[in-house]
């Protein structure tokens, strides 16, 4: 996956690539642009560099370029500056292309491309790693003034099918301009890392910038490709179960309530639901709700037990995952 920092300009309807000498325009004849270079910058993370062609001749135009990521996965994009950041994974390799562009309403000019690529890093793909998951998960932070909150990050993976005995894995992760090597791995029986933790980050807890993880290694037998990989945080991010749940009964009225999880996102952030299990005839009711408050009518001859869980709500980010469920409360009639 690929993420673009510049703004997207999309050219609407059918665009007609055309010659210089079809234009209604006074003929211009556009080069490719010289010197485009990609630099690996960090973690999952390229910059594309390039200068506009000496020769090209001036004109009063307003020249752009365009840019196609031909690998690991197909883009393109126009842009009127020469260079481009790119956050994309690199074990595959990397290409790219420019080429010096000018456009109007109906029209486009474009120059011959010019090319650019990173090569696979070394190794058999065999050894590097496979089944890369990671999660995180916010817990309140008691020892710094400057966040109430500290984001912890759990990664494992599986050893690679062709990697020696003698192989060993190591993970670092980068979020923003922060890179972090694990320092507590968890192993398999013949002592290869195979899990990671990382109890404090740099990850911000409502961050929308993409994770980076990167897992390569080391043999005397042979050399392990590395494995990188990008996560998006509503995706992974672990919620934590809603606080102080309570549930009594009045009558036939069963009322519930709770407090929003641990978390940095404020109260209205929350999506909830409820689970209500009538333990003598198996009936399971379970309800949606944005508020930390329910009221159910029930049978006051029957025993319940009751559960909340909860899910940041898609007005304060991308939809994520649910919580686990808080431990059940059981009221109700008894004997």
């Amino acid at each position: 996956m690929i993420i673009v920092a510049h703004v997207l300009l999309i050219l609407l309807g059918a665009t007609e690539i055309l010659q210089a000498d079809l234009l209604p325009d006074e003929k211009i004849s556009l080069l490719p642009p010289v010197n485009f270079t990609i630099k690996v910058t960090g973690l999952a993370q390229v910059l594309l560099q390039w200068k506009p062609n000496p020769d090209q001749e001036q004109r009063n135009v307003n020249l752009e370029y365009q840019v196609k990521i031909n690998a690991p996965k197909e883009d393109d994009y126009e842009t009127r500056i020469t260079e481009s950041k790119c956050v994309t994974i690199l074990h595959k390799g990397f290409s790219a292309s420019v080429r010096t562009i000018l456009q109007n309403d109906h029209s486009l000019l474009a120059s011959s491309w010019a090319s650019a690529e990173l090569h696979a890093p070394p190794g058999s793909p065999g050894t590097s790693i496979v089944n890369l998951t990671c999660t995180t998960n916010t817990t309140e932070d008691n020892y710094s003034r400057l966040r109430s909150y500290q984001v912890s990050l759990h990664c494992t993976w599986l050893v690679g099918t062709d990697a020696p005995e003698d192989t060993q894995y190591f993970l670092y992760y980068r979020y923003g301009s922060w890179t972090e090597e694990c320092q507590e791995y968890s192993k398999d029986t013949l002592g290869r890392n195979i899990a990671c933790w990382f109890p404090r980050t740099f990850i911000l807890s409502k961050g929308r910038d993409w994770l980076a993880v990167l897992v390569d290694g080391s043999s005397k037998h042979s050399a392990i490709r590395p494995f990188d990989q990008l996560f998006a945080l509503h995706a992974i991010d672990q919620i934590n179960p809603p606080l102080n749940v309570t549930a009594e009964i009045e009558g036939t009225r069963l009322s519930i309530q709770w407090e929003k999880p641990v978390s940095a996102f404020p109260i209205h952030c929350f999506d909830y639901e409820v689970k209500i299990h009538n333990t003598r005839n198996g009936y399971l009711q379970i309800e949606k709700l944005m508020t930390n408050a329910f009221i159910s009518i029930i049978d006051d001859l029957s025993k319940y037990d009751v559960q909340v869980r909860a899910a940041v709500s898609s007005m304060c980010r991308e939809a994520g995952l649910w919580s686990e469920w808080s431990q059940p409360i059981y009221v109700g009639f008894s004997r």
